[in-house]
């Protein structure tokens, strides 16, 4: 299992209806598992997010720092990082 620190947890309990009309994990453990199963990446930086996510085959071309940040699958964490879940 990936290991998710207690601020990219937090950050993600607190923004999942960005992604998700309902609830899919109520508690630190419950968002670790569902973050291990949907092989989501921390990245440090936005520009690491944009980089992953050309990798991923998404077209940013057109894509600013704010777009992507705004993407429902981009979770800024607070410190700088950012949560990538892809579903």
């Amino acid at each position: 299992m990936a290991e998710f620190d207690e601020k990219v947890l937090d950050a993600f309990l607190e923004k999942q209806d960005k992604l998700f009309p309902e609830p899919v994990a109520e508690t630190r453990e419950e968002a670790e598992e569902f973050l291990s199963d949907a092989m989501a990446v921390v990245v440090d930086s936005i520009e690491e997010a944009m980089d992953y996510l050309d990798e991923a085959g998404m077209d940013i071309t057109e894509m600013g720092k704010e777009d992507v940040e705004a993407a429902e699958e981009i979770f800024a964490v607070g410190d700088g990082r950012y949560l990538i879940v892809d579903v």
